[in-house]
């Protein structure tokens, strides 16, 4: 086997396993809220989010194709398949560190971070395509605030809605309701998290020579899909304990409120091919709801220490993948 076509089973490999991984630590943001109020058992939330997620991950990708072209331009890479390689590990590690401490980071900054931060390390700052990498970021940032506003919207919709509602009623309907709402945030979770797996794997079969265009093949498309969807079968439970219950204490409203808030903010951002940390909207979301409902009901200090996260995690991705892509050079 020549060293090109290693390399891109390697990253194929690792792919899936950040595809794997993202599935059990971002998959407790999807049903954070649901199995907080105890709308869902655990169990049951976590199958249905992998049902969804595979679901959702088949069925666009928009995404995909902005990962692939819009940080760097695989077609000039001369060492590609290296970058993405030493890009996949960083943000490996980086997913299990925070996932290991129960920290509700982002998968997304971790990859979009690494792949920048190893392109740089092997061709300098001009390989990065500005325009496109300007875009993804300010998506990255301005959703967040997005989704509080969203939150507290929403929030503010539900407390006039159900102003004058009997209290048992209402939490025992929108339980219900929460099923329909955490089924949709899975879905939506689906849409724009796997694709950045297929995006990195079709980056990697460009700069391997064995693809011509951006198109996400068939089989990368279920692969990448069934990676996630096997990695959130397995859930995140310590996460779901941060996301669910430190930032806010959640009753079914509020549980309701922040998927749908979430849910479209993910959706939309879908629809008009941008990445988007879930992790940070289902969060920014909660911190909403909770706004809307009382600010001081919201632990500020749990919400500091997951923007504080939010904040390291691009930079120390891409300096771990700095890190690893001149080891890996090494030996390729």
């Amino acid at each position: 086997m020549d060293t090109i076509l290693l390399l891109t089973v390697l990253v194929v490999i690792f792919a899936l396993t950040f595809d794997f991984i993202n599935g059990f630590h971002d998959t407790a943001n999807a049903i954070a809220t649901s199995v907080s109020t105890r709308a869902l058992p655990p169990k049951v939330a976590v199958i249905m989010a992998a049902i969804m997620n595979f679901i959702g991950a088949i069925t666009f990708t928009g995404v995909a194709k902005a990962i692939t072209k819009d940080i760097v331009d695989p077609f000039a890479l001369s060492n590609g398949s290296v970058i993405i390689l030493a890009a996949l590990l960083a943000a490996i590690i980086w997913n299990l560190i925070t996932w290991y401490y129960g920290i509700p980071s982002s998968s997304s900054h971790a990859i979009i971070g690494a792949i920048a931060g190893a392109a740089i390390a092997a061709a300098g700052f001009g390989v990065l395509n500005y325009t496109g990498f300007v875009k993804i970021l300010q998506a990255l940032l301005l959703s967040p605030f997005i989704a509080i506003a969203a939150g507290f919207l929403m929030m503010s919709l539900f407390k006039v809605i159900f102003k004058n509602a009997n209290l048992y009623r209402t939490n025992k309907g929108i339980r219900y309701l929460q099923i329909c709402t955490a089924a949709l945030q899975s879905f939506t979770h689906g849409t724009n998290d796997a694709q950045k797996a297929m995006g990195i794997m079709t980056m990697a079969l460009i700069a391997g020579g064995l693809q011509s265009g951006d198109d996400i093949q068939g089989w990368v498309r279920v692969s990448a899909a069934l990676a996630m969807g096997l990695g959130t079968s397995i859930g995140g439970y310590k996460i779901i304990k941060t996301v669910g219950g430190k930032i806010m204490k959640l009753r079914p409203v509020n549980g309701a409120a922040a998927d749908l808030a979430s849910a479209s903010v993910i959706f939309s951002a879908t629809l008009i091919h941008l990445p988007v940390s879930t992790t940070h909207v289902i969060s920014s979301a909660i911190m909403g709801v909770g706004a809307a409902q009382r600010v001081k009901g919201v632990k500020w200090g749990v919400a500091r220490k997951i923007i504080m996260t939010w904040i390291i995690t691009m930079p120390s991705a891409a300096a771990m993948a700095a890190l690893i892509f001149y080891i890996l050079d090494i030996f390729f």
